[in-house]
Order: structure tokens, then C-alpha cells, then sequence
């Protein structure tokens, strides 16, 4: 199995996902092909004491880099030579299992889907990062930045890719789907909420989804759904309202709580382990990136700010994505949607 990696995308490229990549080859066994400005990435192990490319890591050498504030579509079009767009064609063209790249979102996207292309049926790809929950599980929301205006046929797709991906990828058995929501009423919502309503709530009847009805904010940390499905734009504030209430509260737990006395400072010392588990839960780079659900091959975006300890569990959670594929069983399950939909008509 091989994974290729972007390694000029990113706040700290290409330090950062070249060093994630040699602690990955060491600590997963991993095969690794490092894509972008060759002399870039061997100066980097230079000045880390590495002569050479290690074990497990290749380089292919591209020029490019898609800045950020590119046009997407421009991006695929013109920077055929980036070091994204070198990576995700030898994706399509099977010279690698997975894709990783913390550059621009929106060239990702359009490139996977341009190049890699989406799975048989779907209309629409979306992020879908995945959050631990007050009950022990985790739960997938769908979509969280790819898409941000939605029909209620995307949230439809959303509901039934997240559930598969839920299922199969996190052993969820017949997770919970709920529809993002200001209320647990069918009607409450803007148009788009009660549309996409009606759509989940046939298809949870027919079998295709265990759809158990509208899920507001502070249902998904809880863990009252197993997927919550919403449009690109609730879906990204919903996420960073949770990694913002995180931060706050481990901030107020250590200047509040374990520094406001001697005594304090000595129970944070019993109290440091479990603490750090539970910030450790909510780190975006214990657990690398998000992946683009409902592309062909498994394409992880990392965070734009992803240090080597993100890029080396960004190459981890590809390796899992890549054995556990799910476009086979999705293409089934959308044909099946299909089915459905014009045998009722």
C-alpha cells in the first residue's frame, strides 16, 4: 500500500508533512510518496541530520504549488504541474492507494473530482470529520465545508454515504441519522431543513437509513446521533464551535481550576494523564484530517496548520481508509436509492 503525500500544501510545508511522512514510514511501516519541489524536500531531512530519502519514503519531484487563495477551478486547470495536482493524478492512475494534502480545500475538492473522479451516483462529495461523543462513540458530520449551498437531494446523499461510512468504517451498527436542526420538530427549519426532512424521513421507511429525525447542536457531542447531516456551512460552524469550546474549557480547567493554588497545582499532577486523554480526543492532529467522502479513492485533507505529529496520523487514517474502501457497497446503496425513487413514481 502507498500513500502519497502533498508535501509544499500547508502552513508548514513542506517541514511539517515531510517529517510527518518519515515518523509515519517508522511508526506505521508505511510506503510514502513524498510530491513536490525535490531540492525543498531533501534540504528539509538536511537540516533534520538525514542524508538520504529513508525507508519507506520516495520522492516525485513537482514544481508547482496551488496558493490558497486560487481560483479552484483555475487551479486544476492551469497548475497541472502542482504538487497536488502531480498527486492526485497518480492517485487516478493507481500509482497509490491514498492522497494527502493540507493545501487549499477548494482545489482538493475540485481536483479529486476532476481527476479522481466521484463514485457512480454522487452528486455532490462532501468533508466528513468525525468527533468523539459524551457516549463513547463518534459521530460523523456530513458535510462540514465542501458544500456550503445544499439541496435537500445532497442531504439526502449525505445521510446515506455517512451512515455507510459510519457502518463500515467505524463498526457503528445501524447508526442514527439526524438531520442538523434549530428544533426536534418536523417543521421547524428554513425550506431546505424541511425538504431534506421529508426526503431522509422515506428513505429511513424503506430501509435505506435509520433516520431518527431532527438533531440540534448540542445533540451531536452528546452522542444522540450517530451522523448528523447538514449543509457545508452549519456543518463547518457546527465543528469549530465544538474545537473553540474545547480549547476554552481546557484553558478555563488550567488557569481557573489547576493554578489557583499550591493545592491545585499538586492535584493537576494526579489529574495531568486524564486530561490530557480527553484534550487529546478533540485534537485535530491525533487524528490527521477528513476525508472526502464519495470519491473514488480516499483523498484526506489535513488542517492547513497540520504539524508532523497531524501529517503522520493523517498517513495512518489513509492507510485505514484505503483498506476499509467503501465505493463498491456506496455505488449499491445510491443504484438501490435509485430504485426506490422510480418504482414509486
Amino acid at each position: 500500500m502507498k500513500i502519497i503525500l502533498d508535501a509544499m500544501g500547508g502552513d508548514n510545508a513542506p517541514l511539517a508533512p515531510v517529517m510527518g511522512a518519515v515518523d509515519a514510514a517508522k511508526k506505521w511501516n508505511a510506503q510514502i510518496i513524498l510530491v513536490g519541489r525535490g531540492e525543498e524536500i531533501l534540504a528539509v531531512l538536511r537540516e533534520q541530520g538525514i542524508d538520504t530519502l529513508p525507508e519507506g519514503v520516495e520522492m516525485i519531484h513537482a514544481e508547482g504549488v496551488v496558493d490558497n487563495h486560487e481560483d479552484p477551478t483555475v487551479a486544476v486547470r492551469k497548475q497541472k504541474d502542482s504538487s497536488m495536482m502531480v498527486g492526485l493524478k497518480m492517485l487516478a492512475d493507481g500509482e497509490g492507494d491514498a492522497f494527502i494534502s493540507a493545501g487549499s480545500t477548494g482545489a482538493l475538492l475540485t481536483g479529486a473530482t476532476l481527476l479522481v473522479k466521484r463514485v457512480k451516483g454522487i452528486r455532490r462529495a462532501a468533508m466528513g470529520p468525525v468527533m468523539p461523543n459524551k457516549a463513547g462513540g463518534k459521530t460523523v458530520i456530513l458535510d462540514c465545508g465542501a458544500n456550503a449551498e445544499c439541496t435537500p437531494e445532497f442531504l439526502l446523499q449525505f445521510g446515506v454515504v455517512g451512515s455507510l461510512y459510519a457502518e463500515k468504517c467505524l463498526g457503528v451498527k445501524n447508526p442514527k441519522v439526524g438531520l442538523l436542526n434549530i428544533g426536534s420538530e418536523d417543521t421547524k427549519g428554513t425550506d431546505l431543513q424541511k425538504a431534506a426532512y421529508a426526503l431522509l424521513s422515506e428513505a429511513g421507511e424503506k430501509g435505506l437509513i435509520n433516520f431518527v429525525g431532527n438533531a440540534e447542536a448540542r445533540d451531536v457531542p452528546l452522542g444522540m446521533v450517530d451522523v448528523v447531516v447538514c449543509d457545508g456551512f452549519a456543518g463547518n460552524v457546527l465543528l469549530k464551535s465544538i474545537e473553540g469550546t474545547a480549547m476554552f474549557m481546557g484553558s478555563l480547567m488550567k488557569h481557573k481550576i489547576f493554578k489557583r493554588s499550591f493545592l491545585s497545582k499538586i492535584g493537576y499532577l494526579f489529574c495531568k494523564p486524564g486530561v490530557d486523554e480527553v484534550m487529546g480526543m478533540l485534537d485535530y492532529r491525533t487524528i490527521g484530517g477528513t476525508q472526502f467522502l464519495g470519491i473514488r479513492k480516499p483523498v484526506i485533507k489535513a488542517h492547513g496548520s497540520s504539524d508532523a505529529l497531524a501529517f503522520c496520523n493523517a498517513v495512518k487514517q489513509a492507510m485505514e481508509a484505503a483498506k476499509t474502501d467503501i465505493s463498491g457497497e456506496l455505488e449499491q446503496s445510491l443504484a438501490a436509492l435509485t430504485e426506490k425513487e422510480s418504482s414509486d413514481d
